[in-house]
């Protein structure tokens, strides 16, 4: 494993980000980790669940055919081998050199399944992170995107729209909606932009960021194999409540219980990374 140091992001790196809305990152894990997270990976959405706890919610039931886009929130509740993915502190480190952090905590992850030859059944439809995340203040959260697999054209790869995170928040994002010509075309009519994409092409193991106003999406996976990743959405220190918005509804709201104003930590959300701090429970390499 190349030492931390050599993981991190350089002023180079943060500039491109900082423009572009999107970055990407080196290999983070080894072929024995990458082994086990499958495993795990499969495992939850099997519905075998070793700390005993469920998961926050998920769109298929454990046994139900699998023949659209698996989702599931906070899988690092179900399983260690998620959690320690999730909160791993390299990501973490990563993503506060990003944002210009301090620290960095939880939002909360995702686990994604883009099953084998599904067509537009496996399609992420155009959105920003941000138009289910208005509850959170300031808008500065981002996501690290973990391959699992290697990640291409052919099995559904997420596109960006660089410069995107600079329009403010678009309303016509859907991450449901599959039409993704449809909806291209409403947010370009509605924004008076260009809509041009880069594709995040990751080696498995590796990982994107995007920050949280970046437009992005993905088509079907049309090889015949799984895409298999683990999201890690992620928050500076300091991200606070923002009370009576649409994101009133979102989990991390009813996880909080807490006032306008009020800033998202506790248990429920993480310490990834402090600048300071020797470690974290999950602590690699």
């Amino acid at each position: 494993m190349r030492p931390i140091s050599d993981l991190l992001p350089d002023e180079e790196d943060i500039a491109f980000y900082r423009a572009n809305g999107h970055w990407i990152a080196p290999m983070i894990l080894s072929d024995g980790e990458l082994e086990e997270a499958r495993e795990h990976h499969a495992r939850v959405i099997a519905g075998i669940y070793g700390t005993v706890r469920a998961p926050w919610n998920r769109n298929i039931e454990p046994g139900q055919p699998i023949d659209h886009i698996v989702k599931i929130d906070n899988s690092y509740w179900a399983d260690t081998i998620m959690a320690r993915l999730a909160l791993n502190p390299v990501v973490g480190a990563m993503a506060a050199r990003l944002a210009g952090a301090k620290a960095i905590r939880l939002w909360h992850d995702q686990l994604l399944y883009k099953p084998p030859k599904s067509g537009e059944a496996g399609h992420v439809g155009w959105h920003q992170d941000f138009g289910y995340w208005q509850c959170a203040d300031p808008p500065e959260l981002l996501t690290a995107w973990i391959a699992l697999d290697d990640v291409n054209e052919e099995n559904g790869c997420m596109k960006v729209v660089p410069g995107s995170h600079k329009w403010g928040l678009v309303p016509e994002g859907n991450f449901f909606d599959p039409n993704l010509k449809g909806l291209e075309e409403k947010i370009t009519a509605s924004t008076g932009r260009s809509f041009e994409t880069a594709s995040c092409l990751l080696p498995a193991g590796s990982l994107s960021f995007h920050h949280c106003m970046t437009l992005h999406g993905s088509g079907p996976n049309l090889s015949a194999g799984p895409r298999r990743s683990l999201v890690v959405h992620l928050m500076p220190d300091g991200t606070r409540y923002r009370a009576g918005t649409p994101g009133e509804g979102h989990m991390n709201v009813r996880l909080l219980s807490g006032k306008d104003g009020d800033p998202f930590a506790g248990p429920y959300f993480p310490v990834l990374f402090r600048e300071g701090m020797r470690s974290n429970p999950w602590e690699v390499g």
